[in-house]
């Protein structure tokens, strides 16, 4: 006999069905290998109590503070440990309970129902400027171009292309002077007809720009104010162009001085939720959300952010992360730009795993070998105990 610990990252339907198990229980068993750890803050002290007594009774459990038992305070955070099946569970259980466990039914029946992405998208980095934090990825008018072409060779799927710096303190560029730098760019796209070879997306929140993007065979709109244009939001609709809603404190110019949050998550949650929903109220659908690492974020609130990706599933959108040679790595381990794609890699990585699905970088191919191999392990399909 032999006995080994398997990983709880583990692709447990093709574990099950390699084993051998009926089709009809592989659905059921992987659902109970799926473990969740639920965080829920200020849950009613009688409701906790009802939960912790329901999660005990389906092989669940609930972690509370001392005192919970016996009501000592009115309100309580805890920590639902659960399976997908259990909270599925649950989510029915709870539907008829009192202190506001209807409302966390329905919240735990979402949570049942996230499955992390499977298709993977490289967005490659092209900046139409001189002041980019990174040089390497700096490119005007042909040399651009020829970019642009390597990075189709290499494999990106996306092509995000910008004329103004958003990095800390970036200098206020006028529309005149950002179309100065775009416009060449975005002619030899539309005369060479790129746009057949790789989805381009532009890296802006000035209508005039993106108009003219758009006009030019693009079909994505980055905007890093989230929307925050009614203009940028028509322009999107009329194209039927996919938008990027970042998430951002301040502005580039004020972003990085001393951020702070009441509830990080809950914080850049409640904005993303809001702005997707004025983006369906202009007839948007195809919506993409970036959590904004770096843009006013302390370290602890950009790795807190990568962390729980998984949460921001629950807005149903797809997930982008762009961490490419951020000075977040230069606080971890103290190097300069042109040193930090292991780092970028390693904080890419942890986001995939996370539910992220959509990579933002400067360095495609490097990128595309790392997600090949994060890819066939995920989803390795022979499993057999080493003799």
């Amino acid at each position: 006999m032999q006995v080994q610990k398997l990983s709880n990252d583990v692709n447990a339907k093709e574990l099950l069905k390699n084993l051998g198990v009926d089709g009809g229980g592989v659905s059921i068993l992987a659902s109970k290998m799926q473990h969740h750890l639920i965080y829920i803050k200020d849950l009613a002290v009688g409701g906790a109590n009802i939960l912790k007594q329901d999660a005990l009774s389906i092989g669940a459990d609930l972690a509370v503070p001392k005192g919970t038992v016996i009501a000592k305070e009115p309100f309580v955070d805890c920590i639902l440990i659960a399976s997908r099946q259990q909270l599925q569970t649950l989510s029915r259980k709870e539907l008829a309970q009192p202190f506001g466990l209807k409302d966390l039914a329905a919240r735990l029946g979402e949570i049942a129902k996230i499955k992390k992405p499977k298709k993977i998208d490289i967005m490659g980095v092209v900046n139409a400027n001189d002041d980019s934090f990174f040089d390497g990825s700096r490119f005007k008018d042909l040399e651009a171009v020829k970019k642009i072409q390597k990075m189709i060779e290499e494999g990106a799927d996306i092509i995000d292309i910008g004329a103004v710096s958003s990095r800390p303190n970036a200098p206020i560029v006028s529309v005149k002077e950002e179309l100065l730098r775009i416009s060449p760019i975005l002619e030899e796209i539309k005369k060479n007809k790129l746009y057949d070879r790789v989805r381009f997306s532009v890296d802006s929140h000035t209508p005039e720009v993106i108009s003219k993007a758009l006009e030019s065979g693009f079909s994505i709109v980055n905007d890093i104010t989230g929307l925050e244009n009614d203009e940028v939001c028509r322009l999107c609709a009329q194209y039927k162009a996919t938008a990027v809603i970042m998430h951002m404190q301040g502005t580039p110019q004020t972003m990085q001085n001393n951020p702070r949050y009441e509830d990080l998550i809950s914080d850049v949650y409640t904005f993303l939720d809001t702005r997707i929903q004025k983006a369906e109220s202009f007839g948007l659908s195809d919506i993409i959300i970036d959590l904004g690492i770096g843009f006013g974020k302390s370290l602890e609130d950009n790795l807190s952010l990568i962390q729980n990706l998984e949460h921001f599933l629950m807005l149903k959108k797809r997930i982008l992360v762009g961490a490419s040679r951020k000075s977040m790595i230069d606080k971890i381990y103290p190097s300069k730009v042109e040193e930090r794609l292991a780092g970028t890699l390693a904080i890419h990585l942890e986001a995939l795993r996370n539910g992220a699905s959509i990579l933002r970088v400067h360095d495609v191919k490097e990128h595309l070998q790392a997600v090949k191999v994060f890819e066939s392990l995920r989803h390795k399909q022979a499993f057999k105990l080493e003799s």
